[in-house]
């Protein structure tokens, strides 16, 4: 029996597969199971997936093995398992799980293309140290990224992606919930995961993809010790850990958005290489030893680091060969200078003013003295040492600077950062009349343990 496309075009309409009403459920019961299978068999794969919706016969029907191995040769070109004659093919694809074919077809659609991402992430920047086309390769690859909020009575939510927003060594995610996400204080975790989408045409359907964590944190001892960065008229911004934050209504202390930065060093391989409950794993690089250099592990390091606003750049800037002597190791840090207070020739004007503008639906604001701040660290053989994403905030120092032969007429401002292993000072003064910022001191301290271990020291 001979089926034209025009049989069942009234199956698939515009693209769009409709919940058919029981006159039409009741029809197609009565056609034989050979019928229907010949009329999906002219499918493709968006248009299985769309129909394996519509009801539980379709559902079945289309996950039926021997289609979707018709659509896997096709359209992957790839007939190594399987070589017998076709009733013995059959026979085998049936011993299968509903839905093994369509599995396979999937998973290996999603490994396509992967030495061209590898080879595209291999461009490196000079000023960076960092693959150069993170956000093509993760724009070309339809990733995407989901956040699981779980509220202390065990509820989940899935939240789906607001905005986002690329700056050249982070990616800024916000998720704005309204409704959907509990009262600050009764959230219990979050989970962050990188999502490959498969693009396939299924208007108003979410595609099938492939999760991957990236993130899962406890919030019971968070929320207590969470660190207030800033605050404007309608929201207060609550800075978990670096690189995560929330913004409160003042008001009502309910979650107007998350916000999670991320640094681009190996953003692509975490947000697409894990698993749905664990994180992918970076394989530890450790510098060659030298035990003639005395010094070495002090020396050739090179700082890039970047203030955006999540809307515009701000700042950014390259110092190469920063260095500490062995003598001025103090405190367990060492002190790595970027910018000296008393040289002006290394100070930096800022492009804008210092602000974390921020949108929920239909409300928007700017925090004052607020920015993401993006810093990474190489070694000297020009691999990430350091790296970190995070919003950061900005306090009236107020001490007069005195920078070379001459003093800035303006406030000074500084910039403070810290985790476990890293330190950031970063030194500004806001000129009166103009409403600029200059930068005109930076200062990165690392912890010698972390030194030690990269370069198997013992300074």
């Amino acid at each position: 029996m001979a089926v034209s496309k025009a049989d069942f075009s009234c199956v698939r309409a515009r693209g769009t597969f409709k919940r058919a009403d029981k006159s039409t459920q009741n029809y197609m019961k009565r056609l034989p199971s050979e019928i229907l299978m010949k009329i999906l068999s002219y499918l493709d794969a968006s248009a299985l997936v769309c129909i394996s919706i519509t009801n539980k016969l379709f559902c079945q029907l289309a996950n039926d093995n021997v289609l979707w191995h018709k659509i896997y040769i096709t359209e992957l070109g790839q007939n190594k398992t399987w070589t017998r004659d076709e009733p013995v093919l059959k026979m085998e694809l049936q011993d299968q799980a509903a839905g093994y074919m369509k599995q396979m077809y999937f998973k290996n659609l999603l490994t396509r293309n992967l030495k061209r991402w590898k080879r595209l992430l291999g461009h490196i920047s000079c000023h960076t140290g960092l693959p150069s086309k993170t956000e093509q390769v993760l724009r070309n690859l339809c990733v995407t990224w989901e956040l699981t909020v779980t509220d202390k009575s065990g509820h989940e939510s899935t939240l789906e992606l607001s905005w986002s927003q690329f700056c050249k060594t982070s990616l800024t995610l916000c998720w704005s919930g309204g409704v959907s996400l509990p009262h600050y204080e009764q959230i219990s975790t979050l989970q962050l995961h990188g999502v490959r989408r498969i693009a396939l045409s299924c208007p108003g359907l979410k595609n099938p993809g492939r999760r991957s964590l990236m993130a899962k944190l406890d919030m019971q001892p968070l929320t207590k010790s969470a660190q207030v960065i800033g605050q404007d008229r309608m929201v207060q911004l609550k800075l978990l850990q670096p690189g995560i934050l929330i913004g409160v209504w003042r008001d009502q202390c309910s979650v107007a958005f998350i916000l999670f930065t991320l640094h681009f060093h190996r953003l692509v391989e975490r947000s697409i290489q894990g698993s749905s409950d664990s994180p992918y794993v970076e394989e530890i690089a450790r510098a060659p030893s030298d035990d003639i250099d005395p010094e070495y592990g002090l020396h050739g390091y090179q700082l890039h680091i970047a203030l955006d606003s999540s809307v515009s750049e701000l700042m950014s800037g390259s110092f190469p060969q920063l260095f500490c002597h062995g003598g001025n190791i103090s405190d367990g840090l060492i002190q790595l200078t970027a910018v000296s207070r008393t040289n002006s020739s290394q100070h930096m004007l800022l492009s804008g003013n210092i602000t974390l503008p921020w949108r929920c639906e239909a409300l928007q604001g700017s925090v004052e003295n607020c920015c993401i701040m993006s810093l990474t660290l190489l070694d000297e053989f020009c691999k990430p040492f350091k790296y970190v994403s995070s919003p950061i905030s900005m306090e009236l120092e107020g001490t007069p600077v005195s920078c070379g032969y001459y003093d800035y007429d303006g406030e000074t401002y500084l910039i403070y950062f810290q985790d476990s292993d890293i330190q950031m000072k970063m030194q500004l003064i806001r000129f009166r009349a103009e409403r600029q910022f200059i930068l005109v001191s930076l200062n990165v301290y690392v912890s010698v343990c972390y030194v030690n271990k990269h370069f198997r020291r013992n300074h």
